[in-house]
């Protein structure tokens, strides 16, 4: 695998893969540009070294052309923000996109339309009945898995060199993260310096520990987190278990929850993830009190209950200064500190309390040399929603890639770069 800095894109065609994938009102303007500018640092180096790019990014989840999700919508942003004019191919492997980019001069840049408006991007069947047989599913699979060699194909030939810079979704194996990178010999493919850095931040949590490890996992539901829990008990000092999840632990000890949101066939594993926790050492961290509510609303009564004495007719929103105070003890003692979800409802600013005195004491443990990886989208949202972003160690654009990495996954856009296994 080559290295982003030691390679000279000096008429070079470089196929940059990124993550655009930006969020837009009603009006196609967009309300988020952080992706775009997160991309700006690989971007710019080819350029400047006399390179061209073709950019290939995703935008929402169309299931074919969809003028919604048409990367026209950016088009203007990303030229303004690149300081360079982008032109624009209206369809990702038509003629034109192959014209567009052969005619490519130095310092000149090309972005393709959405390449998810092909089915062959993901490798996934479209359009099937919903009573099609096995039989007809296992065809349709093949048929896409055999157009999407094509596909890949057709990408890989208008560059010279590929770049991917979209740790977003780093975890898919789609046509342009993964099976396009077999077309470049190991001196023609690396990381951009996004994926660089995302990549040395996951990596430095999970095997550059430096004890106590704290990690902090929020969410409403035990069920899409526990590979990710279980991982973590092999690896953490202290695991605070925060969010919706603290009802499901909290009534499988016989706790009382009120309204409050609960997995009930979950209760069995949330005790077992308790007994690991005891028998591996880990110290597990879960609410004492809870901010409680009348309604899910930011105006509802509220007021403070122990966290097993919820009252009927009552939910808990966030976490009690009780488990503030307990929960930040325990962050401001860590030297590696990872935190994936908030403590509560932290989108109504009646319920932030909890997220923002976890984000504050993250803050305080990086000043006092901690280490500290913030990922998934409601964690990142927290802290630019409290200004904290760059006073924590890294904040990672990638969520789905980075829950996947903690788990200890394989991930095939990072593989494939590498020139690794991923299957």
């Amino acid at each position: 695998m080559q290295s982003i800095d030691n390679f000279n894109f000096a008429g070079k065609k470089a196929f940059v893969r990124v993550d655009f994938n930006v969020p837009l009102d009603e009006n196609f303007n967009i309300t988020d540009d952080t992706r775009i500018r997160a991309a700006l640092p690989t971007l710019k180096k080819i350029l400047a070294d006399g390179g061209s790019v073709i950019i290939g990014s995703h935008l929402g989840r169309p299931k074919g052309v969809t003028d919604k999700f048409s990367l026209k919508h950016i088009l203007g942003r990303v030229s303004e923000l690149l300081g360079v004019e982008v032109q624009f191919a209206n369809d990702c492997i038509g003629e034109e996109a192959g014209a567009k980019a052969a005619a490519l001069q130095p310092g000149e840049a090309l972005l393709l339309e959405n390449l998810r408006f092909y089915a062959e991007e993901e490798g996934k069947p479209r359009g099937l009945a919903e009573d099609a047989t096995d039989d007809e599913k296992k065809a349709a699979k093949k048929a896409v898995k055999e157009s999407q060699k094509e596909f890949t194909k057709r990408l890989a030939s208008y560059a010279d060199c590929y770049v991917n810079d979209a740790f977003g979704t780093a975890h898919r194996a789609h046509a342009s993260t993964a099976l396009i990178a077999d077309y470049f010999d190991a001196d023609h493919k690396m990381f951009g310096y996004l994926m660089e850095k995302e990549v040395k931040a996951v990596e430095k949590v999970m095997n550059d520990i430096v004890r106590p490890f704290t990690a902090i996992m929020g969410g409403s539901k035990v069920s899409s987190k526990i590979e990710i829990i279980e991982n973590l008990l092999n690896k953490v000092d202290n695991l605070i278990v925060t969010g919706g999840m603290t009802y499901t632990f909290t009534k499988a000890m016989g706790g009382k929850i009120g309204n409050s949101i609960v997995e009930d066939d979950k209760l069995d594993l949330a005790l077992d993830l308790m007994k690991k926790a005891k028998e591996k050492g880990v110290n597990l961290v879960l609410a004492v009190d809870a901010k409680i509510a009348d309604a899910f609303s930011n105006d509802a009564n509220t007021k403070y209950a122990n966290v097993n004495e919820i009252p009927d007719g009552w939910e808990g929103l966030d976490i009690g200064p009780k488990t503030i105070e307990i929960y930040a003890d325990v962050i401001k003692k860590s030297k590696t500190i990872l935190w994936n979800g908030p403590t509560g409802v932290f989108e109504f600013e009646n319920f932030t309390d909890g997220s923002r005195a976890v984000g504050n004491a993250i803050v305080e443990a990086t000043k006092n040399g901690a280490f500290s990886l913030v990922g998934g989208g409601d964690s990142v949202a927290c802290v630019n929603k409290f200004g904290i972003a760059s006073e924590v160690s890294y904040v990672s654009t990638g969520g789905g890639a980075l829950l996947e990495a903690i788990e200890g996954k394989v991930l095939p856009g990072i593989a494939a770069v590498k020139g690794e296994s991923y299957k």
